[in-house]
């Protein structure tokens, strides 16, 4: 009989033994990413990545594809890693050149006590390494793919001791065809991304669909855009703690003009002050009277007001509400998407 160590994360073998016996259990699961399903070798590997970056198994799987048998991370998890290193001071990401033929994604990573690495990738980066235009990602998604790009870059030479010499899926995806080995080979492949060449649309007609898409660029007046988060925190607004090791899980909020973030409430765990963030964010996303765009600011200087909480949580909790928030991005760019196309 196998004894799984279980903790807050859930099971996590103990020896080898158990490890293969676990991976061969979630392999005939129905329940673990496709790419998983009846490999069990591979699930092992990603769960052995998985615990030397600081993954739970069940993140790991979610989290790392196996790619011509090298291990990857998704850009997220890796912002997540990075974020949770104590060697992390701050990242930032943003577009210059916006409304130009040749806008440049930027990722800036700051480490504690070096200075900072800045990475960049643009339109004429893509054309280059021909990716412009390319169906799949590329196509539907150019902003995401160029700032991934960025991200991946100043992160892996940042913190390469975090991701411990793992490129983004997002990067190893774009590889080319004959670069990839042949079915035969034993490896898990990402789902189903065909990226033949097609010939790169007119540079008007992406930046329109850039702009359409965009999230980051939309900083214009916030008042209007916190309205909903400010009216719930008015009446029991007090001044945020100074920053530094979180005794208690304070909520933060917006507040109006210069003031900086407020409490909105305290509470006595991190579980606690996940699920009131979780619902006070679905509550952001789906006030009606607000525009999409003013929605996706809001839940953007909502996230930021909270980034001290989420320095200090683990990666696999990270995680968990950057998928949540980028989920939400993608429903209202959706509808914002679908207003402007009703057709």
């Amino acid at each position: 009989m196998t004894n799984l160590v279980t903790t807050r994360q859930g099971f996590a073998p103990a020896t080898f033994t158990e490890a293969r016996q676990f991976a061969e259990e979630l392999a005939s699961s129905s329940l673990v990413p496709k790419a998983y399903t009846g490999k069990p070798q591979d699930i092992l590997v990603a769960m052995q990545w998985g615990a030397e970056i600081g993954l739970a198994p069940m993140q790991a799987l979610q989290n790392i594809a196996v790619i011509n048998g090298k291990p990857s991370v998704y850009g997220d998890a890796a912002m997540a890693l990075v974020q949770a290193s104590p060697h992390c001071e701050d990242i930032e990401e943003y577009f210059e050149g916006e409304g130009t033929p040749n806008p440049t994604a930027v990722c800036v990573a700051k480490r504690k006590g070096r200075k900072p690495v800045i990475a960049k990738f643009s339109v004429e980066d893509a054309k280059r390494a021909g990716l412009w235009g390319k169906q799949g990602p590329w196509q539907a998604y150019p902003k995401r793919m160029m700032q991934m790009r960025a991200r991946g870059f100043a992160l892996r030479d940042a913190f390469p001791d975090a991701l411990k010499g793992l490129i983004t899926v997002e990067e190893a995806q774009d590889f080319p065809p004959e670069a990839r080995p042949q079915p035969a080979k034993n490896i898990t492949p990402l789902p189903a991304n065909p990226l033949d060449r097609i010939a790169p649309p007119e540079p008007t007609a992406v930046m329109e669909t850039i702009i359409a898409t965009t999230v980051d660029e939309y900083v214009p007046d916030l008042e209007e855009a916190n309205s909903d988060l400010q009216n719930d925190s008015a009446e029991s607004a007090e001044p945020a703690a100074e920053p530094g090791v979180i005794s208690i899980y304070q909520l933060m909020v917006p507040s109006k003009g210069d003031a900086g973030p407020v409490v909105k409430s305290t509470h006595t765990s991190q579980l606690e002050w996940s699920a009131a963030y979780e619902t006070l964010a679905d509550k952001t996303m789906s006030a009606g009277k607000a525009s999409e765009r003013d929605r996706m600011t809001a839940l953007k200087n909502f996230k930021e007001a909270n980034q001290a909480m989420f320095k200090q949580m683990e990666p696999g909790a990270m995680l968990q509400h950057s998928q949540a928030y980028q989920k939400r991005l993608r429903m209202l760019g959706a509808e914002m998407n679908k207003e402007k196309n009703p057709d």
